[in-house]
């Protein structure tokens, strides 16, 4: 009768040792689903960020934020007149054109 107490030790330790296994492989499996979501959080966010910045780059270089081109006064190269033969004097404005600034 003696043994009986043992296997009922025994047998409670031996629980005990499953048990703490079964923790152990628990715990090393979430830190390793952990580690594996996080680095698919920190990629997923990187092509986040870098679509944002595509899609703003596009936007205000291509689509309806772009700047319209603004016409220049300046005459293209092709229509210029040959080196020295250009005129110094500035134009005069006419006496019926408005003034770019007002007189006091």
């Amino acid at each position: 009768m003696a043994t009986g107490g043992k296997d009922r030790s025994a047998k409670a330790a031996r629980e005990r040792a499953r048990i703490y296994q079964a923790r152990q492989e628990l715990h090393a499996a979430q830190k390793q689903r952990r580690t594996r979501d996080n680095l698919i959080a920190g990629v997923a966010g990187a092509v986040i960020v870098l679509a944002a910045i595509g899609a703003q780059v596009a936007y205000f270089t291509a689509g309806p934020g772009a700047p319209e081109p603004v016409a220049t006064s300046e005459p293209s190269p092709s229509t210029s007149t040959a080196p020295g033969t250009e005129s110094t004097q500035a134009p005069t404005p006419d006496a019926t054109e408005p003034a770019a600034t007002p007189t006091p």
